[in-house]
């Protein structure tokens, strides 16, 4: 067999298998909307869930599960990226960075069941919060801390492998160089990591099961509620996600028609993930072209 016949089929394998796994997601998506949509309804988007009754709805658990992705990310996205700037710029080559390097390894090794128990034992039960959307968030935030670090590290150091010299010989300070440069040139690869972690904020389960807990109250946004201690936007609430209440029912069947609103949450929840991506993609192009000068 020559070179250029090996080549075609290794070519050929390497199509047929991205081709298989972009058809399994099409098909994991299309039975899932298929079997859910259905159930979506306004009052099914909007409505509370009726324990012990059939026709209940997910609104406070959609809310939740929004809201806990914005405090997330809020508490993600800054310790990420500095802590991926200061090992790409500023770290040195020794025991310290070495000692670094392991413990993000390891924390990005560590199941989602143990960082749950760790959340309830400091976030829960040491601090006195109890079940809070705060503990969740705070779980969620050490699950997607090392990927996230470890992304924007990568990224930044390949983005200023060849702008870097170029704009320190212009005069430019470090820091000028990696918040007007570096920055902008690798904030594609950056938003890669922020969408993977928001992806994993909207799916996890067993680490809230342990934090945020498995209870969602009705939630009042009158005026008069929106400052008080009751407030959906408080952070020191219980708030129950969206995946972990398709787990709760599914497996404890505490409703007539479990199956129905298991289905239509499972649509819910894959139509907010692709819609999470697809905007983390335009606000990411849209600040990538302004800063690097396109638009």
């Amino acid at each position: 067999m020559n070179a250029k016949l090996k080549d075609r089929l290794w070519t050929g394998i390497l199509y047929v298998v991205s081709g298989f796994v972009v058809l399994l997601l099409v098909a994991l998506i299309g039975y899932i909307l298929f079997k859910g949509l259905t159930a979506i309804t306004p009052s099914f988007l909007f409505g509370n869930p009726k324990v012990g009754e059939a026709g209940g709805g997910i609104g406070p658990q959609l809310f939740n599960s929004f809201y806990m992705l914005i405090v997330s990310l809020l508490i993600t996205a800054p310790f990420g990226i500095g802590a991926g700037i200061y090992l790409a710029e500023y770290a040195k080559e020794g025991k310290i960075l070495n000692i670094i390097r392991l413990s993000i390894e390891t924390m990005a090794s560590l199941p989602s069941i143990v960082v749950g128990l760790f959340g309830l034992l400091i976030f829960v039960k040491f601090t006195g919060w109890g079940f809070t959307l705060l503990s969740g968030a705070l779980a969620i935030a050490i699950l997607n801390l090392p990927s996230l670090t470890r992304i924007s590290e990568n990224a930044i150091r390949a983005a200023s492998a060849g702008v870097k010299e170029a704009s320190l010989g212009l005069g430019a300070t470090r820091w000028q160089t990696i918040k007007n440069v570096i920055l902008p040139s690798a904030m594609p690869q950056i938003l890669t990591g922020i969408i993977l972690a928001g992806g994993r904020i909207f799916g996890e389960a067993a680490a809230l099961l342990y934090t945020s807990g498995m209870s969602a109250p009705p939630l009042d946004f009158s005026a008069s509620n929106i400052v008080s201690s009751g407030s959906p936007f408080s952070l020191m609430r219980p708030a129950e996600t969206l995946a972990v209440y398709i787990w709760q029912v599914n497996s404890e069947g505490m409703i007539p028609d479990a199956t129905k609103v298991g289905n239509g949450a499972s649509a819910v929840l894959i139509i907010m993930v692709l819609l999470f991506n697809i905007l983390a993609r335009i606000i990411g192009n849209a600040i990538y072209e302004r800063y690097t000068g396109k638009i």
